[in-house]
């Protein structure tokens, strides 16, 4: 059980201390990440950015997320999920469209209008707040991947195992504090985990260590 986003993004900064890990950059996702990304990015004396990603939602329930994209447009898809409710490619094709624009539009928010710095040939960690489908990670690693960076990480304070498992395919190392078998939401392994505004959030990327 974490106090808050800080007291998490703490105790992961000391555990890759530990690791040894190194970094050229830190990228959250927002908005959660922030508070979290910021202590390791502190911690690893690297660069902190934003990598952003949107759930893409099923027809007639938005909730229900059949996949993700990036800013990019790397996608990643639930393929078994979209099979079992029948979506079109059509729909598919509709729905990156439209949550893509929604990504680079709060990517260039966060930014102020800058690009993401070039990731070709660094070491990047992408850290979250917790995992819980892991859809929205799954995006914001290919998108990494696609950059053609020497090395990606995942690091979390708290996922749920079947998605930390889903996600090793996709980074060369992923590391989560607690993956416990009682898994339902990232918020009841919090003391303290309201919303972060987008506000709240550029403000941890202003902060220099």
């Amino acid at each position: 059980m974490f106090d808050d986003r800080t007291d998490a993004g703490e105790q992961l900064a000391a555990h890759l201390e530990r690791r040894g890990l190194e970094a050229d950059i830190v990228l959250g996702i927002p908005r959660g990440a922030l508070p979290v990304a910021r202590p390791v990015a502190d911690a690893l004396d690297a660069d902190l950015d934003v990598v952003v990603a949107r759930k893409m939602g099923a027809p007639r329930n938005p909730e229900l997320a059949i996949g993700a994209v990036a800013s990019d447009g790397s996608v990643w898809h639930n393929d078994a999920l979209i099979d079992r409710l029948g979506v079109s490619e059509d729909y598919l094709e509709e729905v990156r469209t439209k949550e893509a624009e929604n990504a680079r539009e709060k990517a260039t928010r966060y930014r102020d209008g800058a690009e993401l710095p070039s990731l070709e040939g660094k070491r990047v960690v992408v850290v979250d707040d917790g995992v819980a489908t892991g859809a929205t990670a799954m995006a914001c690693l290919r998108q990494v991947r696609d950059a053609d960076a020497a090395f990606v990480a995942l690091a979390v304070p708290v996922g749920s195992p079947r998605s930390i498992d889903d996600l090793e395919a996709e980074a060369d190392e992923v590391i989560a504090l607690e993956t416990p078998p009682s898994f339902r939401a990232v918020g009841q392994f919090y003391q303290t985990f309201g919303q972060v505004s987008d506000e709240e959030a550029i403000d941890y990327l202003q902060t220099e260590p």
